[in-house]
């Protein structure tokens, strides 16, 4: 079992609990490796959708980097998988909601930043706060923050380690949603019950296509790419349960294949 973390079904949906409120759901190797695992599965289990990623209490989704854990001589090491079980994990084929719920800090925001939708609690605050003690958001945010949001209001995050709380990060589109505190988790579980009503495999087409099409300097090389999930869909019996659902005016039976 977890030690750091918890994993609940929901339906098809997971829900991944940082499990380190004394520590503000900073992350060290034993965080970062069962994250990992339990990623592993969500990924290889086709009953399983879409995940959420949240913080135990309501002070912090993640400080980040545990420099506590480090300072007292524990281990740096991580998973292939990178921070958190998921920002090198480019081949993520389902959908992950981030519900912050308080301080998203450094390798926190980084989390957040590598998931696909982002919901703050009203006491959220982003920050990439690593040079600030000699350190650089590596595990992605300089890479993903000046992707997401305008270069200049990115760099002004990045240079200065600024703190920034959810209504602004709103503002500059960090952010899908913002909700009263402490109901971060149940508006994911809104989004997320949302994205289920949707055919798997075309959310997981429509998520290859938007992140490799990404690789592409225009639009038309975009299109003309091959996207192996795009296929998959075409193939699937869920190609034709959708339209033929549609016609019969009745919910699809989605199978997921």
């Amino acid at each position: 079992m977890p030690e750091f973390c918890s994993a609940e079904r929901d339906g098809h949906i997971l829900i991944v609990t940082i499990n380190r409120p004394e520590r503000m759901n900073a992350l060290h190797s034993g965080a970062h490796f069962e994250l990992s695992a339990i990623f592993d599965e969500f990924e290889s289990d086709p009953d399983q959708w879409v995940a959420i990623l949240t913080g135990e209490g309501d002070r912090a989704f993640s400080a980040g980097n545990d420099l506590k854990w480090q300072a007292e001589g524990g281990t740096k090491d991580r998973p292939d998988s990178g921070f958190g079980g998921i920002t090198t994990r480019y081949n993520r084929t389902k959908p992950l909601i981030a519900a912050v719920n308080g301080i998203a800090m450094g390798g926190g925001f980084e989390l957040a930043l590598a998931s696909d939708i982002i919901i703050a609690a009203e006491n959220a605050i982003f920050a990439l706060p690593e040079p600030l003690v000699g350190l650089a958001a590596l595990a992605g945010g300089l890479h993903r923050l000046p992707r997401q949001i305008p270069m200049k209001q990115a760099m002004g995050m990045i240079l200065t380690g600024r703190r920034v709380p959810a209504a602004e990060a709103y503002t500059l589109g960090i952010v899908t949603e913002v909700v009263p505190e402490g109901e971060a988790l149940t508006a994911a579980k809104r989004w997320a019950a949302d994205i289920e009503k949707c055919s798997p495999l075309s959310i997981r087409a429509s998520i290859e296509s938007v992140m490799k099409g990404l690789d592409y300097a225009s639009v038309e090389e975009a299109m003309n790419a091959d996207y192996p999930a795009v296929d998959r869909m075409r193939d699937s019996e869920d190609y034709i349960e959708g339209p033929k659902a549609f016609s019969e005016k009745r919910p699809p039976n989605w199978k997921g294949k």
